[in-house]
């Protein structure tokens, strides 16, 4: 027995909290295994019960069942069909598992984030999914005090090593994006970029970058405009680009939105897609199929990153720890009517419409 295993002097009570840091578990792990849910592994829940039978743990009465299990949903804005896709594959994990799910929106304010966490802490969530959203470094210590774990999904930067992440294979799509515009007879491919802050944002450009120069093309800086995955960002980036002496053939937009956007832009013009501007956007959100026209696009399997980050998260509550810390799904391209070869060009030859563009 170890001086950290001996139990405590006559008279005195440990607490779950003292089992926890000595198991090295969450306390909400602790509370399960003292509730008797089955929802801990064999391993750790051996462990937690040695040391409870040690230290001579009494739970206290109670006339209230034991709380279920709590996860929190962190989004930076809840405005996109992109986020509804994410709720729907957590919910579904949760629901599956007997867990509820608070879904909280904190707009990229300090202020917000740090009210999030007071009702956080009131509310003993279970565990956080974060996504494409930031924590103060102080917040995230909050969470590793109280023993909350974490995941993130399209992370804004490099979470600290010890935190999972789930992704989507960005550079590839993106890649395959350029790629089959460039099959099609395009050269002059405009780019509305993401937020820049964002990994994915970062990925799909250089994806992007990458189609270019491997077909022995410059990026040329005058058809990249920013933007922000909205649909205000893509109306207003490609009416900057069919502003240029020389407007592109073609668009990749980052997100579906910012091409729904770009296809607005196109109309007001009176101009249209595929005939006068190829677009290509990225996500695969459901609208885009009935859109007019039906949107080509970088499927990216939202609702199952919704689902993988719920199942890690609830394993992490239960003191098991993930395969791999870094997850990317696969992405594929998907062809519809909102792409074409450029006018006097001919097609090339035709290719199946649904292309893998990364690792399943």
């Amino acid at each position: 027995m170890t001086t950290q295993d001996r139990a405590p002097a006559s008279g005195g009570r440990i607490t779950i909290t003292e089992i926890a840091r000595r198991a090295g578990v969450s306390v909400p792990t602790v509370s399960r295994v003292v509730n008797g849910r089955s929802d801990v592994s064999p391993r750790t829940r051996a462990k937690v019960e040695d040391l409870l039978r040690l230290h001579g743990y009494r739970k206290r009465p109670t006339a209230s069942p034991a709380r279920a299990t709590l996860l929190d949903l962190v989004f930076n804005d809840l405005d996109s069909p992109w986020a509804v896709e994410i709720i729907r594959g957590v919910e579904e994990v949760a629901h599956a598992a007997g867990a509820g799910t608070v879904v909280s929106a904190i707009h990229g304010r300090s202020g917000d984030a740090r009210e999030w966490m007071r009702n956080l802490r009131s509310r003993a969530s279970d565990g956080v999914i974060l996504v494409t959203s930031a924590l103060e470094p102080t917040l995230h210590e909050q969470l590793r005090i109280l023993g909350v774990p974490l995941v993130v999904v399209d992370p804004t930067g490099s979470p600290a090593d010890d935190t999972p992440t789930i992704g989507a294979a960005n550079w590839s799509g993106g890649l395959a994006a350029t790629e089959h515009l460039l099959a099609l007879g395009h050269r002059r491919i405009g780019l509305i970029a993401g937020p820049p802050r964002l990994l994915c944002s970062r990925a799909r450009f250089d994806g992007y970058r990458a189609a270019l120069e491997a077909a022995g093309l410059a990026v040329d800086e005058t058809l990249v405009v920013p933007g922000d995955f909205r649909p205000e960002s893509g109306f207003t980036g490609c009416t900057a680009l069919l502003d240029l002496p020389e407007p592109p053939t073609a668009v990749f937009a980052a997100s579906d939105q910012t091409a729904l956007g770009a296809i607005e832009a196109l109309r007001r013009r009176g101009l249209r897609a595929p005939e006068d501007m190829s677009v290509v956007g990225f996500d695969d959100l459901p609208e885009v199929r009935w859109s007019a026209p039906p949107l080509t696009t970088v499927r990216q399997p939202l609702a199952d990153m919704g689902k993988l980050a719920a199942r890690t998260v609830l394993g992490l509550a239960r003191g098991e720890r993930p395969d791999s810390p870094r997850v990317e799904l696969g992405t594929e391209l998907v062809v519809r009517s909102s792409t074409a070869p450029p006018r006097g060009r001919l097609p090339s030859p035709a290719s199946d419409p649904v292309r893998r563009a990364g690792p399943s």
